[in-house]
C-alpha cells in the first residue's frame, strides 16, 4: 500500500466539514478488520483508510497545521501501514475494570511476543512486536503493542487460493485460537498484494 504524504489529508477546516461521514466510513471499514483473541485481547489490523483517520484525528485534536508539523505525523504513522507481504495491526489488552486489568497486565509480560497467525497447512508466523519501543516491563505488559506479521510467498499464495487462516495467543495467562471468520479473512487477504509473490 502506498504511504500517505500531505497531499493525502483534508486541512484542518475541510475535515472538520468531512469528519461525520468519514468517521462512518472508517468505523463500518474497521468491522471486518478486527480480530477477537478471546475475551480480553483485540488484534486491530491498520491499512492505508485507518492510518489516514488517526492521522486526521491526531491533526485536529492536537490542531496541527504546519508543514512540518505535519510531515513528522506522517513520518510517525505510515510505518503502520502494511506494504503488501505483512499485516500490521494494533493489539489490545481490553479489560473493562480498571483493576482488574492492571492486575491482569502484572501477569502478562511479554505476551506480545506470543501473538501468531497461521495459514492452512503451514507454520506459525510470529508477531514481530513494537519496533519503535520495548512496551513490557519488569514482567508487566502494556495495554497497547503494534505488532507486524511478515508473511512469506509460500503463505500468501495459499491465502489467495481460499486457504483458512488461524490467529492467536500462546502465553499461559491469555491461551487462545480462532480460525477467523471467513469476510475478516477475505478483507485481511485484499491487503497482501501479488508482486509479495514473486
Amino acid at each position: 500500500m502506498k504511504r500517505l504524504t500531505r497531499n493525502d489529508l483534508w486541512n484542518l477546516e475541510d475535515y472538520a466539514e468531512a469528519r461525520a461521514t468519514f468517521r462512518a466510513k472508517v468505523i463500518a471499514h474497521k468491522k471486518l478488520r478486527q480480530v477477537a483473541l478471546g475475551p480480553h485481547a483485540t488484534l486491530y489490523f491498520e491499512d492505508r483508510l485507518t492510518i489516514k483517520y488517526q492521522v486526521q484525528e491526531m491533526l485536529r485534536v492536537e490542531r496541527i497545521f504546519e508543514r512540518a508539523a505535519i510531515e513528522e505525523e506522517l513520518e510517525a504513522y505510515n510505518p503502520l501501514i502494511p506494504d503488501g507481504a505483512n499485516w500490521k495491526a494494533t493489539f489490545m489488552i481490553e479489560y473493562p475494570d480498571a483493576e482488574e486489568r492492571r492486575v491482569a497486565l502484572m501477569s502478562l509480560g511479554g505476551v506480545e511476543h506470543k501473538v501468531w497467525i497461521q495459514v492452512d497447512g503451514g507454520s506459525r508466523i510470529w508477531t514481530i512486536a513494537n519496533e519503535d519501543l520495548d512496551r513490557t516491563t519488569d514482567g508487566k505488559a502494556a495495554a497497547v503493542h503494534f505488532l507486524r506479521f511478515e508473511l512469506d510467498a509460500t503463505s500468501i499464495s495459499a491465502l489467495k487460493r481460499g486457504a483458512a487462516l488461524h490467529m492467536g495467543i500462546d502465553h499461559p495467562k491469555l491461551p487462545y485460537q480462532i480460525e477467523v471468520p471467513q469476510p475478516i479473512r477475505d478483507c485481511l487477504v485484499q491487503d497482501l498484494a501479488d508482486s509479495a509473490l514473486q
